[in-house]
């Protein structure tokens, strides 16, 4: 359980950052989450965890703004006062585009969202979370399956896989756990608007499982890697793919 900590997640008010916002709060956490542009959908997930154990709190943050992580974990720190967990969610997938026809600005865009506020928020956190945290990133199994039209995403999410790496050995002497948790096909809006449904179909025949995720298969992997049970493990890839990857 979280009862008493605090949280930061990052793109929780759709899809599978909400259902980590959701999972986290009634597991008793207190968390303050961004969104980009969307006021209704925020102020829905506020809504629906009302109710729990926690609490949910709103931030309107453009994280790929230069200042944005910035004004989120500013933002987080005036609510909570201290930061015990951190889960970097928020991202964009960029339309397929072979790397000879993609636009250098789709590229920085989606590095500067996927990537530098990653970067960025860690930065905050091995500066001002307390001792025995959790931080985790969300990645991609398109890391390990990759395919044509995806270079933008699948860099900047091995960028993240090596900054989850490389933190788990800085902070690991204050008992800092740092981990990855890498979704397979989720079912999203995200996943939907850049995939065909026979595409879909597809990927469920190839999984072992045989469906589609859904955020909360991944919600409930990052609330273990965000508990005590999960003291032991730092540095990790943990792959909530069906067994796809």
């Amino acid at each position: 359980m979280l009862t008493g900590r605090n949280a930061v997640v990052t793109g929780g008010s759709r899809g599978i950052g909400r259902a980590i916002v959701e999972r986290l709060c009634r597991d008793g956490a207190h968390v303050v989450f961004n969104y980009a542009t969307s006021d209704d959908a925020a102020a829905d997930v506020v809504r629906t965890v009302r109710d729990g154990g926690g609490t949910a709190h709103a931030v309107r943050a453009d994280l790929a703004a230069p200042d944005g992580p910035g004004k989120l974990m500013e933002a987080a720190e005036e609510k909570l006062g201290t930061l015990d967990v951190l889960v970097n969610n928020a991202a964009l997938c960029p339309a397929p585009s072979f790397i000879a026809d993609t636009d250098p600005d789709v590229f920085d865009h989606a590095m500067a969202v996927n990537t530098r506020a990653v970067f960025m928020t860690i930065r905050h956190a091995a500066q001002r979370m307390r001792d025995g945290g959790r931080i985790v990133n969300i990645s991609t199994a398109n890391t390990v399956r990759p395919g044509p039209g995806i270079a933008a995403y699948a860099a900047s999410k091995g960028a993240v896989e090596q900054l989850t790496a490389v933190a788990a050995h800085e902070l690991g002497a204050r008992g800092i756990t740092v981990n990855t948790v890498s979704p397979g096909a989720t079912d999203t809006v995200m996943l939907r608007t850049a995939n065909q449904p026979e595409a879909l179909e597809t990927v469920v025949a190839m999984t072992p499982l045989g469906r589609l995720g859904e955020p909360a298969d991944v919600a409930d992997v990052v609330a273990f890697l965000t508990g005590p049970d999960a003291r032991w493990i730092t540095g990790q890839n943990l792959r909530a793919t069906g067994g796809l990857a």
